[in-house]
């Protein structure tokens, strides 16, 4: 009776030694199935991220950039609005003999001081224009200035004509018109290509954005 006991106890434990080797041989197989598809996990992540990653940053890029080219359109304003303001006061005048006189080559350094914080001028722009370009010119009267902007043919998006651009402002109590043109790089901005008024002729996209700001304005009567 006893002997029957211990070796029904024997082989319990038996089979309880066998499902544990059993336990511990299927264990790591387990594990190491949940690793593998952790490490699946992530890679599909990581093609998901580089799928969306390059369209994500284009338009971050885009967003910024239209921030940066409307901060460009302020500025230039901003600046044909100070130096027309200098003239009309006398601050600025032209071939009057004075110490205040500044030539096309100052003015245009003048011009390029007020918009240094965002745009360059080079020495060579400075004294050949090639982005910045400036017309500032006298009229008898305030409907003999012109509303549009000069362009090269009657396409509408013909290219802008700067044959006619002066620097010749009048003096003391005459009407002058300051205008001020740019051509502004677009890079990545998702809108401008599609509002610029200067278009290539071969009809491919425009990298060139026109920022156009104009002041019409009567010299004060000073002395």
């Amino acid at each position: 009776m006893w002997r029957t006991e211990n070796v029904a106890r024997v082989q319990a434990m038996t089979v309880i030694d066998q499902k544990m080797d059993k336990a511990r041989v299927s264990a790591p197989f387990r594990f190491s199935r949940f690793r593998a598809l952790r490490r699946s996990s992530e890679g599909s992540a990581a093609i998901e991220f580089a799928l969306l990653a390059i369209p994500y940053f284009l338009v971050i890029f885009a967003i910024l950039e239209t921030f940066v080219a409307f901060a460009a359109e302020e500025l230039v304003s901003n600046a044909v609005d100070t130096m027309s303001r200098k003239m009309r006061t006398g601050q600025i005048t032209y071939n009057l003999g004075r110490t205040t006189d500044m030539n096309q080559t100052q003015f245009r350094q003048a011009f390029c001081d007020e918009i240094s914080i965002l745009i360059r001028c080079s020495t060579s722009e400075v004294a050949t224009p090639s982005k910045l370009y400036l017309d500032v010119q006298t009229f008898s009267s305030f409907s003999a200035i012109p509303t549009t902007i000069p362009k090269l043919s009657t396409d509408r998006y013909a290219d802008l004509n700067t044959a006619a651009f002066k620097y010749a402002p009048g003096g003391a109590g005459t009407i002058n018109m300051v205008r001020a043109y740019y051509r502004w790089e677009i890079t990545a901005d998702l809108v401008r290509p599609y509002i610029t008024t200067i278009r290539p002729s071969d009809g491919s996209m425009p990298r060139e954005y026109l920022i156009v700001a104009t002041a019409a304005l009567q010299n004060e009567q000073y002395p």
